[in-house]
């Protein structure tokens, strides 16, 4: 695997990329920046990442387009 688009209520929102071991996160969206340059093990963490932001941060993740 080279990338994987990471999508959020279906708006690509980051990608992650393999390195040291782990995959790191690249986001691409304003609304998701604070977990950018992050490691998680899988897609499935970043994506539990983001719903928890998500259920954190004032206003709606799902306009982040």
């Amino acid at each position: 695997m080279t990338r994987q688009v990471i999508e959020y209520a279906g708006i690509p929102v980051g990608i992650v990329v393999p390195d040291k071991g782990a995959l790191k996160f690249i986001a691409v969206k304003f609304h998701v920046y604070d977990l950018d340059g992050q490691y998680f093990a899988a897609a499935s963490d970043v994506l539990r990442a983001i719903q928890k932001l998500a259920s954190t941060t004032p206003g709606n993740l799902n306009r982040a387009a």
